[in-house]
């Protein structure tokens, strides 16, 4: 059994290095991103984990009770319609957000602005592991699925989609007002109601989002690596 007492010295201990290591300018990208997806990581299956020791732990596997599995799609239609809707809002919402953004605004991926191709292992570290998989731990594996099964799938993955638009853009509004983030809140919390629905049609398996999450998050880095808008 997991001890919950090594487990927060564990987070704590990640914290004061990621805070040494900051402070060095001579420290390697690639170093920082792999030490910011672990503590990344950490606090956000904290919940989960928990929660799962708590109440599921001598019924469920924890791997299957927040559904990384194999994948299983019975109806194609059903799964890959979703999957390329996905694909279309994330590419569109770099094409109209990025324009409206102010230069003083600094989001996740503006540590790779002009980085070009050197920060391409990086990049990849950040879109699948600091931000792809927590955050389809969380939202997908975990809060989707818990209310799901007591409300039903539909208010599930709705509440997730809400909350995961919530957590991209709500920190915006003191900054940009009211349409901009709400914009990012749309956009973002769309596209988490579309991989909970494609995830369902998976078996609730949350591979497939964090693979489609992934490589948003790799396309969105890419565009300011590059800085092709």
């Amino acid at each position: 059994m997991i001890n919950i007492k090594n487990y927060l010295t564990f987070i704590i201990l990640l914290c004061i290095l990621i805070l040494v290591l900051s402070t060095n300018k001579r420290t390697n990208m690639l170093l920082n991103e792999i030490i910011r997806a672990i503590i990344q990581l950490a606090i956000f299956v904290a919940i989960p984990l928990i929660w799962w020791l708590i109440t599921t732990r001598k019924k469920e596997n924890f791997f299957v009770y927040i559904g990384i599995k194999k994948p299983t799609v019975e109806r194609k239609a059903k799964f890959w319609t979703p999957f390329f809707l996905a694909i279309i809002i994330a590419v569109s919402m770099s094409l109209v957000l990025d324009p409206l953004l102010p230069n003083d605004i600094q989001l996740a991926n503006a540590r790779f602005v002009g980085q070009g191709t050197k920060a391409g292992l990086p990049i990849i570290v950040f879109a699948f592991f600091a931000t792809g998989l927590p955050e389809e731990i969380l939202f997908r594996g975990f809060i989707s699925k818990r209310i799901s099964k007591r409300l039903g799938f539909i208010v599930g993955n709705t509440i997730q989609a809400i909350l995961f638009g919530l957590l991209h853009g709500a920190t915006m509004f003191p900054s940009l007002g009211f349409w901009i983030p709400m914009l990012v809140i749309v956009f973002t919390g769309t596209l988490g109601w579309l991989m909970g629905y494609m995830n369902e049609k998976a078996d609730g398996s949350i591979i497939p989002s964090i693979i489609l999450h992934g490589l948003s998050n790799v396309y969105a880095c890419l565009i300011v690596a590059f800085e092709l808008l």
